[in-house]
């Protein structure tokens, strides 16, 4: 796990890959109470039976759910310490090249790509974070987010 307690620290691991960390299984559970939460029950993340004759050939998780993934994985590769606070203030871009099939497991890396100072204690962060599928060349998602980061003072 990388580790930083500053601005500085932050903007030394500028382009630094960090990961892959550990294999995350998603279930139909998980999918299933996502549907839930959000009211998106399309067949091809609920209905085995449909989706196995559909374009994956199983159920796949929704791409909102991958991305939901995102601060999970984040946190496991990275932790910012003398934090007063931290926000997620948006994302950048977003894309999702393959579908993740249920009962497969997903891993991250992710790199910093900017770190702009917003005063002498916080500083905006954007971080690209990819999401891996076990198995596969293609990623599930690959995400610009925007993380603001007020430090201590």
């Amino acid at each position: 796990m990388a580790t930083y307690g500053s601005i500085e620290d932050l903007e030394a691991g500028i382009g630094v890959e960090v990961g892959p960390g550990e294999w995350f299984e998603v279930d139909q559970e998980r999918v299933n109470a996502f549907a839930d939460a959000t009211n998106d029950h399309q067949w091809i993340h609920l209905d085995a039976e449909r989706a196995a004759k559909g374009p994956f050939g199983r159920t796949v998780a929704h791409g909102y759910l991958t991305l939901s993934l995102v601060p999970y994985f984040v946190a496991s590769l990275r932790e910012v310490r003398n934090v007063a606070m931290a926000v997620n203030y948006g994302l950048n871009k977003v894309r999702f090249p393959a579908p993740v099939p249920v009962g497969s497991r997903l891993r991250a890396t992710s790199s910093m790509a900017t770190v702009d100072r917003l005063d002498e204690r916080s500083a905006q962060v954007v971080t690209v974070v990819t999401l891996h599928i076990e198995g596969t060349d293609k990623p599930a998602c690959v995400a610009e987010t925007v993380a603001r980061i007020y430090f201590q003072g």
